[in-house]
């Protein structure tokens, strides 16, 4: 079904995938851990770990950025297919580069406010409201996550560009 999209069902990539998909095994096993312990806690004793919300949270951000770093790579980010399949080749494929680099636009910015944002976190050393813990160990992710996915668009603008018509 992918090669009827004119995307190779497994992209050549310099970085395996295999990375992101056992950090986002791991993620959700603690997440899922994290959640299980809260609910036997909560019922069994009418008390619940309040600071699980702050770190699930933070799991549930952190999974998405990971998946995305995943899905990009893998060609599968968000597309109207039942419109640009109605073009020749030659057009789906310069609409492939111009949403690509969209893509790769937006995660530039991200990369430069997260940065600025976790820098100013640290500089003005914020704290999380349940913990106490140092926001920008939390907010450090998002530039550094969103550089991962920046890297895998680069990667699949070159795989497109590439790509005989």
């Amino acid at each position: 079904m992918a090669e009827e999209n004119n995307q190779p069902s497994k992209p050549k990539v310099r970085v395996p995938l295999r990375i992101e998909e056992i950090i986002a095994g791991i993620t959700i096993g603690i997440l899922a851990l994290i959640t299980f312990a809260n609910v036997v806690v909560r019922y069994a004793t009418n008390f619940s770990f309040a600071f699980t919300e702050e770190f699930s949270i933070f799991l549930m951000v952190f999974m998405a950025l990971v998946g995305a770093s995943s899905v990009m790579a893998k060609g599968g980010h968000l597309s109207i297919s039942l419109i640009v399949d109605k073009f020749s080749p030659f057009i789906r494929k310069k609409i492939r580069l111009a949403s690509t680099a969209i893509v790769g636009i937006t995660f530039t910015i991200l990369v430069i406010l997260g940065g600025r944002m976790a820098y100013d976190e640290y500089r003005f050393e914020v704290t999380s409201p349940g913990l106490g813990i140092p926001t920008w160990l939390y907010t450090t992710w998002l530039p550094i996550l969103s550089l991962v996915i920046l890297c895998r668009t680069v990667g699949v603008l070159i795989r497109v560009w590439r790509e005989k018509v």
